[in-house]
């Protein structure tokens, strides 16, 4: 739905096909920008129309030949037994009951990208939706209308239900939506939104409301900007171990190609030239270090290889999960087909899969700052790289509290699809909780983040004795006026989170400019 790039084409294209393995992460950038807030969607066009009005003449085809259609002549979920005739009382009883949301909303930009693509999904042709209506829900992103969405209450089997009902509601201007002013988000009320953009309150037919509401559209938005998060998160704490190993004058065997060639990995491989393209090309072994350093240096690119290999299938699954459409029932070739495309357990798998990866690479990065606070394993420099042992308690604060953040990382990534729970009578029986996977995921990178940071710090206070004087440039320059060395013990929390800050910039652009570490 954007385009002039073959990865943005394939947004538009292929409709129903199986993606490619392997192309998952560049196209999860695509659409995380396709969703971008200056972003527009562009109107449908010849072949989308198409494909719309081919699939509400299918429905009107089996409705004329008195054939039942879930939520259209039947009521919903275990309702089904029973008859329906209003297609908007349906419409309007399907969001309104449904509107039992509860907790803290989801971030602007992933109501933003929720709403593209739940409009990426209905604009296939499986959904019976008009044109014309979808039109008008484009209209109101294009806008720059964001449906404040809370984010609790839903168990992702018939889809995200109760927050895709929260969307559709702040579109009929009940809710309260995201508005900027200044430059900043604020929550507004929905109503005061929508008039503020020239906008009337839409109302939702029982086809456009199933087809909004039956996806798995928000937990995907999370998961998708999770991924990406995630992604940063490896080549952030890649980029500390190489200068850890520099810093240290490890044995850079440990990370040379050969390693990787003899097992076969592509996540070590790729992490492996992370680490050696950051480090000198002239890099030796310091005599007075051991030959094989601890795990958490030496096995980095085993430990955050493996970590990458997880983040990129999930990236797959992700996209294919993007480009398809997840809701019930569908019209297939002149077929209406009841069934269970709403269904997140993809999704589900998929967050949980990222959340015990972020929690190894973020283990990694608390495991390398125990390292360099160690007198054992730091090269005799003092203990929490205090400059006045005894009289200074150094980084002891920023360990300590990275500690903590471990442990909590560890009890947010337990798996949702553990917890599931039979409800909605007898007919959900069997539901993947994939958003709530996803928040706890969310809240998981956001510790892993600050662990980032801690580590970060120590490596400003090791550079700062190992290597004195104005010689650091770039990143590592930055770093050092985030950090200054420790002349005396001062409050450290503002400069973990300033150091978070730049690793994430700084990881960001590497993956950019050097996405296979190459010097």
């Amino acid at each position: 739905m954007i385009a002039h790039s073959s990865t943005s084409a394939a947004l538009d294209g292929d409709h129903g096909a199986p993606m490619p393995a392997g192309d998952g992460t560049a196209y999860l950038a695509a659409i995380t920008g396709a969703a971008d807030w200056d972003a527009t969607l562009p109107p449908c066009d010849d072949a989308d129309v198409a494909r719309m009005e081919s699939s509400a003449a299918t429905i009107d085809k089996h409705l004329a030949a008195g054939e039942p259609i879930y939520g259209l002549t039947q009521g919903f979920g275990p309702l089904v037994l029973y008859a329906a005739e209003s297609e908007m009382e349906q419409g309007t009883s399907l969001i309104s009951h449904l509107g039992t949301g509860q907790g803290q909303p989801l971030a602007p930009e992933v109501s933003r990208l929720v709403l593209w693509l739940r409009l990426a999904s209905m604009r296939k042709g499986f959904s019976a939706v008009s044109p014309e209506f979808w039109q008008r829900i484009a209209d109101l992103w294009n806008a720059g209308f964001t449906p404040c969405i809370p984010r609790d209450g839903t168990v992702s089997a018939s889809g995200d239900l109760q927050p895709l009902a929260h969307a559709a509601l702040a579109c009929t201007g009940h809710g309260e939506a995201w508005v900027r002013e200044r430059g900043d988000w604020v929550v507004r009320p929905a109503a005061e939104a929508l008039a503020a953009i020239g906008a009337e309150p839409v109302r939702w037919p029982v086809r456009e409301a199933l087809a909004f509401v039956n996806g798995t559209g928000v937990g995907l938005a999370l998961s998708i900007l999770n991924h990406r998060s995630a992604l940063q998160l490896v080549r952030a704490v890649a980029a500390l171990s190489a200068r850890l190993a520099t810093l240290l004058g490890a044995n850079p065997e440990h990370y040379d190609d050969g390693v990787g060639f003899a097992r076969g990995q592509a996540g070590q491989i790729t992490v492996a030239r992370w680490i050696t393209g950051a480090m000198p090309a002239d890099a030796r072994r310091d005599p007075s270090r051991p030959l094989q350093e601890p795990y958490s240096l030496r096995c980095a690119p085993q430990v955050l290889g493996a970590v990458l290999d997880q983040v990129s299938g999930a990236a797959d699954l992700l996209a294919r999960e993007a480009r398809g459409c997840t809701d019930n029932p569908i019209t297939v070739q002149g077929r209406v087909l009841h069934a269970g495309n709403f269904h997140a357990m993809p999704v589900g798998f998929a967050s949980d899969q990222l959340g015990l990866a972020v929690h190894m690479a973020a283990y990694l990065a608390e495991r390398q700052l125990g390292l360099i606070v160690n007198p054992v394993t730091n090269g005799d420099l003092p203990p929490m790289l205090t400059p006045r042992a005894g009289r200074g308690c150094g980084l002891a604060g920023v360990q300590i509290s990275a500690t903590s953040f471990i442990s909590r990382i560890r009890q947010l990534v337990y798996p949702a699809s553990l917890t599931t729970l039979p409800t909605n009578g007898w007919n959900q029986d069997h539901v993947p909780m994939a958003l709530n996977g996803a928040n706890g995921v969310s809240e998981a990178l956001d510790l892993a983040w600050l662990t980032v940071g801690s580590l970060a710090l120590g490596v400003a206070q090791l550079t700062a004795m190992t290597q004195p004087g104005p010689d650091v440039d770039g990143v590592w320059a930055e770093l050092a006026r985030v950090s200054p060395p420790l002349a005396e013990d001062r409050p450290m929390g503002p400069e973990v989170r300033a150091a978070r800050d730049l690793m994430r910039r700084h990881a960001a652009q590497l993956l950019v400019d050097r996405p296979e570490g190459a010097r």
